[in-house]
Order: C-alpha cells, then sequence, then structure tokens
C-alpha cells in the first residue's frame, strides 16, 4: 500500500532572516515569518549590508 502525500497542510519554506518554517499560503509577511524579521531585512537592505564583490572601484582614475 502506497501513502499519499498530504495536500491539507500548507508548504513552508524557511524565513530568509530567522530560519523558522513558516507558511506561505495567507501570509501576509512572506517569505519572511514575521513583521519583525520583515522589518530586520529591509533594516540591513537601507544600511547596504547586502552587496556584491566588484573587481575594480566604479570611480577610479584609470578611465
Amino acid at each position: 500500500m502506497t501513502s499519499t502525500p498530504d495536500t491539507t497542510s500548507p508548504k513552508r519554506y524557511p524565513c530568509p532572516q530567522c530560519g523558522t518554517l513558516t507558511a506561505w499560503q495567507d501570509n501576509p509577511y512572506k517569505p519572511f515569518c514575521s513583521k519583525r524579521c520583515k522589518l530586520l531585512d529591509l533594516g540591513a537592505w537601507a544600511d547596504e549590508q547586502y552587496s556584491l564583490p566588484t573587481e575594480s572601484d566604479p570611480f577610479s582614475d584609470e578611465l
């Protein structure tokens, strides 16, 4: 006898801020688990903590 997948419970994903498993369905803060995690992430973004490394300074004198 094979088991059938549970389709009644919503899929849960880890919150990108704290890692708590969070249901996305009917979650006003998705992909975050709470308003707090959403605001912490926004603060980190506004503080320019998220950046991509560059190979050279865009304002170098080598133009």
